[in-house]
Parts: structure tokens; sequence; C-alpha cells
């Protein structure tokens, strides 16, 4: 009787246990969609702080070309001016989150010029966010192209 015990207070416990979630997890994904939109907007204006100041200081980026970069090494790049972003689009974005931690995966459309020449690519993505006190901030992304 003892194991049919143990299996019958585990069942009456799992609905809390697996219907539990996190009150706040709406508002994450709403704040986790906005700092990505605000992340093509500070790419389209080459805005510098806009960009550090959601990145954190260990930020790893692999590139779509599979570069990897620090936030050092991505903030210079696009202050450089490597790629003259004139449009960046996500699309189909999908926001996990795991207690203090968010996953973004995407897509994205980004156009503009490089070294003088017009580009256009299309490509996926993945974020990874953590909640740092009450700021969402970036630690690690990546971009795979897409050929078309």
């Amino acid at each position: 009787m003892k194991p049919l015990a143990l299996v019958l207070t585990l069942l009456c416990s799992a609905p809390s246990v697996v219907g539990a979630q996190p009150s706040g997890d709406s508002a994450a994904r709403s704040s986790i969609l906005a700092l990505e939109h605000a992340w093509d907007q500070a790419l389209e204006r080459q805005d510098i702080k806009g960009l550090a100041d959601i990145f954190d200081n260990g930020l790893m980026y692999v590139d779509y070309d599979g570069k990897l970069l620090t936030k050092t090494d991505y903030l210079a790049r696009v202050k450089l001016n490597k790629d003259n972003f004139q449009q960046v689009v996500s699309g189909d974005l999908i926001v996990q989150i795991f207690g203090s931690t968010a996953i973004a995966v995407g897509s994205y459309r980004a156009a503009g010029t490089e070294g003088g020449k017009p580009f256009v690519r299309r490509g996926r993505f993945v974020d990874t966010w953590i909640l740092e006190g009450k700021n969402w901030i970036c630690i690690a992304a990546s971009t795979t192209s897409i050929q078309h």
C-alpha cells in the first residue's frame, strides 16, 4: 500500500507543479519583444549607446559569417559602419521564459550597404537574455544565414 500512497500523493500534487507558471511570463515576453525591436532600431540608427545598454559586458555573439564577437567587437563593428543597415526587420519571434532566463528565436531581414555595395541578408537568430534586477540583458546571440 505504501507505493500506492506515494503514487496518489504525486498525482494529487502534480497539477500544482505542472500548472504553475510564473505570473510574470507575459510581462517578460513583452519586455523581450520590445528589446528585440529596440535592437533592430538601434542598428538602423547606429545607436552604440542603445546597443550597449541591452548587452551584458560578457556578451558572446556569433555573427552570420561565423565570427565570434565580444560586446566590444560587436559595437566597434557597428560604429565603424562595416554594415550600414538601412532596414532591419525581425519576424516569427518566439520567446520562451525559463525562470530568470529567456530565449528569443526569430527570423530577420537586413538591408543596407557594405563597402559601398548593397546587400540583403536573411537569417535566423537565437538570443539569450537574463533578468538582472528588474532589467533583461542579452548575454549571448547567434545568427544563421538563410540562403535564398
